[in-house]
């Protein structure tokens, strides 16, 4: 007899009034929020304005998210374009499945675009914002809970994880993996802003960590899993992706230190300077600068 274990909520939805929210989506909105909240104290604790990173989150958001949507489509098509699928599935985002590196990838395409037309450096935004999305990515693994989806082997311990019978799993108690992964970026999130402090880190290298650290993780997490995933080389494609992720994100990081030392003393311009009205005559505009420059009477 298990005398301990985690439950799995009854069902995915959650009712505000009469309104029906499911759970996982529920959990990516309020992601959302705190990485933008969070993001945008120390885009202003670095020097920057009130506001800018939620404009650019306007740009930023929908993309990851389509990101995030196309490269789980991609790497699980089976589920969506084999026999007796229905493809319309595809675009039920509401209903779970979202790849964290399409996310990043895209995301950081639209934060870029953001950060182009307001003159403001791509590496400084994603420094500050980087805790941020940790930290949203912690909050987003409960919504794999809600769906009781993304879970480890089978498993007696403590904090086990019970998982009702339903389509295309078994009922039993399994490794909460994310549960694991949810505590990681947590972890994650603290390690990056204590190493932001403590060395001033800056020109992309926060972003640098946070990636760095969170493969680190990913990989032997995604080794707990056992959904089903496509396999290279005997080994699970998220894995792969990880590894090369981890190497690319290190390189990048020492040679910035090496390149670009230190943190970014401006990560915003200025507002530019107020132009004279459009309906202001040039000639009196002429005139009086040609009568401020004439000598004063002597008198």
């Amino acid at each position: 007899m298990d005398l301990a274990y985690i439950p799995s909520p009854s069902t995915g939805v959650l009712h505000l009034g009469p309104l029906p929210l499911r759970g996982y989506a529920f959990c990516i909105i309020i992601g959302v929020f705190v990485a933008v909240w969070y993001g945008g104290k120390r885009w202003v604790a670095r020097g920057g304005k009130p506001g800018t990173v939620a404009d650019i989150a306007v740009w930023a958001v929908p993309f990851g998210l389509v990101g995030g949507r196309l490269y789980h489509v991609i790497t699980d098509y089976q589920l969506y374009f084999s026999d007796g699928e229905n493809w319309v599935d595809a675009f039920k985002i509401w209903e779970g499945g979202l790849g964290i590196w399409g996310a990043i990838a895209l995301g950081a395409v639209g934060a870029w675009i953001g950060c182009r037309r307001r003159g403001i450096p791509l590496p400084a935004y994603a420094d500050a914002i980087a805790p941020g999305i940790v930290i949203a990515q912690a909050i987003g693994r409960w919504g794999n809970w809600f769906n009781q989806e993304l879970y480890g082997k089978r498993t007696d311990l403590p904090w086990a994880l019970e998982i009702s019978s339903g389509t295309n799993r078994e009922a039993g108690l399994y490794h909460p993996t994310f549960l694991y992964e949810s505590l990681w970026c947590l972890a994650v999130a603290l390690v990056i802003v204590w190493a932001d402090r403590r060395f001033k880190l800056g020109h992309g290298r926060v972003f640098a960590l946070y990636v760095a650290a969170y493969c680190a993780g990913r990989a032997w997490i995604e080794y707990m899993r056992v959904d089903e995933a496509h396999h290279v080389l005997g080994v699970r494609l998220n894995v792969w992706t990880a590894a090369v992720v981890f190497v690319l994100a290190v390189v990048y990081f020492l040679v910035s230190a090496r390149v670009r030392p230190g943190r970014e003393e401006i990560v915003e311009p200025e507002r530019e300077a107020v132009t004279p009205p459009k309906d202001t005559d040039a000639s009196d505009t002429d005139a009086d600068a040609a009568a401020s420059a004439e000598p004063a009477d002597k008198t």
